[in-house]
């Protein structure tokens, strides 16, 4: 599906102000300055309850209450993209508030450690930590530690079936969903929409070589299964929701990995969305596929947890 002309002015104005990471910006701290630079949304916050920074552990977290009272909730675990190396707390507060308020979760963003000071496996050692002191403090919160959930987007959905895998080899905690927006999973970038998708579409080529040299310089220990998930016995995971965008490097691995899942024996739902393009999630007020995105997210984790 070609690009309408709406979502191919947001792509160009999202591209314009991006850091050129991998082509003009080489250096991490500098791409970090351009980002927190760059215009942010005039569109008014999705209302919740409450919001509190706290610490989980040595971790900083987030977390967002919707403004309703219930007994106890389901909480989500979630972690942001930003390819291991990009992103805080605050560029993903208004995907945290979308998910808190129309899904009627508690949600508890994470601050992991980023790329290259903090090279692999931090992220997932952080990302795993986060989820177990969100199981063990789940009462505090209001939560039922029973519907546990996890998710993020792009490379935070990376840490996000990682998480999982850990969660699974080391006993626990019991995670009830896995929430997978156009995550990275195969570090190999050699499927058929990284070279269909590789440039005019924001996510570039260029940008994923350089987030994956950056997370993880030792090219050699990449096809891990707490790197590169593809590569991992799957098999005992929670059920999985995979968003893949049409017009995205990562959409053929993001679609593998839910192909992987099934052949496990894993419950598991893709959804492939027309004309979207790779960090379109949180857009719906703009873009009809993203808002589209942003439903069935939510209304899977109701579904499955609520």
């Amino acid at each position: 599906m070609a690009i309408d002309e709406v979502t191919r002015a947001v792509i160009d104005a999202m591209t314009a102000v991006f850091p050129k990471v991998g082509t003009e910006v080489m250096d991490a701290v500098e791409a970090r300055r351009i980002l927190a630079e760059m215009p942010q949304p005039e569109a008014e916050p999705y209302k919740v309850g409450r919001v509190e920074n706290r610490m989980a552990g040595d971790l900083p977290v987030r977390v967002y209450w919707p403004p309703t009272e219930r007994a106890v909730r389901p909480v989500v675990v979630y972690f942001h993209g930003g390819g291991f190396t990009l992103c805080t707390l605050d560029t993903h507060d208004p995907v945290c508030r979308l998910i808190c308020a129309d899904a009627d979760v508690i949600v508890v963003s994470v601050d992991y450690r980023l790329a290259p000071e903090h090279p692999y496996p931090a992220a997932v050692e952080d990302a795993y930590a986060a989820t177990r002191w969100v199981y063990e403090h789940a009462r505090e919160l209001g939560a039922d530690p029973g519907r546990l959930v996890v998710a993020g987007d792009s490379a935070g959905g990376n840490l996000a079936t990682v998480t999982c895998l850990k969660a699974r080899d080391e006993g626990g905690p019991p995670i009830a969903l896995q929430v997978l927006i156009y995550p990275v999973t195969d570090a190999a970038q050699d499927a058929p929409s990284h070279a269909e998708n590789a440039e005019g579409y924001f996510l570039t080529a260029a940008h994923m070589r350089w987030y994956w040299d950056c997370y993880q310089p030792d090219h050699a220990r990449r096809a891990e299964p707490y790197s590169s998930p593809i590569k991992a016995d799957v098999s005992g995971l929670p059920p999985a929701l995979v968003i893949t965008a049409e017009h995205d490097p990562l959409r053929d691995e993001g679609e593998a990995y839910a192909e992987r899942l099934r052949a496990a024996g894993v419950d598991t739902w893709s959804v492939r969305y027309a004309g979207m393009f790779h960090g379109a999630f949180g857009l719906g007020a703009m873009l009809p596929a993203a808002k589209e995105a942003e439903e069935r997210v939510c209304a899977t984790i109701k579904e499955r947890v609520g």
